[in-house]
């Protein structure tokens, strides 16, 4: 008897945004032991599950490969930066579709201090937020996507990691073979970020604007540029796996954070407007 096709959930991935997504994936698969039993189709959805529902990898649905299958893809593109070079891959695409320049010119950087589960490497207390764990840097372009995530303990003030964070975006830029990101010269910021202005301007070549709160506003101030990434980091936490920091491991936060972005780029891409 042919074994009848699964119900579907609101995580998978369909038939176009896979399309996008397999020719970046399908290289990946380790090519020692015995053939994959699993398609990657399913594979990808399972860690999408995971992503988007919060839930522990042992939790993972029966209908689904079983967690040690998929938790060992998850694992190995975490390693290696798969995840980081799929998400660079799909920005551009995005932005050509909005009618943008594939690479962008300018971008805000921000961070997040969040919770941890226990153990793990890099946490820290943020002592002004009064949280215990770690801080998400990241940077995004003027259309909220995702360009870099640096992830470490919650104790580094935003200056010192934002230098880091930019610091890292330039290598990248320097050493990239297709020179990603290659149009940026301006990044925005918020007061965090005064003490690294001229650091960023000598050494990185861009201007580091800061766009600071009013001092007599009172309650919720909309600010110019600095919206795009808060409404980014919203977009993140629709994805309960990001609700807190469950990862033991910095490079498996880090590429969560890239899998969430990924997955709204993929609907971004199949969505007709």
């Amino acid at each position: 008897m042919e074994k009848q096709p699964r119900p579907a959930y609101p995580t998978d991935l369909n038939d176009a945004e896979y399309a996008f997504l397999e020719p970046l994936m399908s290289g990946k698969s380790s090519k020692r032991g015995r053939p994959r039993t699993w398609t990657l189709h399913e594979i990808l959805n399972a860690i999408f599950y995971i992503l988007r529902s919060g839930c522990a990898w042992r939790l993972m649905p029966h209908d689904l490969p079983p967690w040690q299958t998929v938790y060992g893809y998850y694992w190995r593109w975490s390693k290696d930066g798969t995840w980081e070079k799929v998400n660079t891959a799909l920005v551009p695409k995005v932005r050509v579709q909005e009618g943008r320049a594939p690479q962008p010119s300018a971008a805000i950087i921000d961070s997040q201090s969040v919770k941890t589960s226990e153990g793990g490497e890099a946490r820290g207390v943020d002592v002004h937020k009064q949280v215990n764990g770690r801080k998400r840097h990241i940077i995004v372009d003027t259309l909220g996507l995702l360009l870099l995530v640096v992830v470490h303990s919650a104790s580094i003030q935003d200056a010192a990691g934002g230098k880091d964070t930019l610091q890292k975006l330039f290598d990248q830029i320097k050493h990239s073979v297709h020179n990603r990101w290659c149009r940026l010269k301006l990044v925005w910021a918020d007061g965090g970020y005064t003490n690294i202005v001229e650091w960023v301007q000598k050494n990185l070549g861009w201007k580091l604007e800061i766009k600071k709160r009013p001092q007599d506003a009172k309650g919720f101030v909309l600010l110019p540029r600095r919206w795009v990434v808060e409404r980014t980091f919203g977009w993140l936490g629709r994805y309960r796996r990001l609700s807190r920091d469950f990862e033991h491991k910095v490079s498996s936060s880090e590429a969560m954070v890239y899998a969430a972005s990924i997955r709204r780029m993929l609907r971004l891409l199949t969505t007709q407007t």
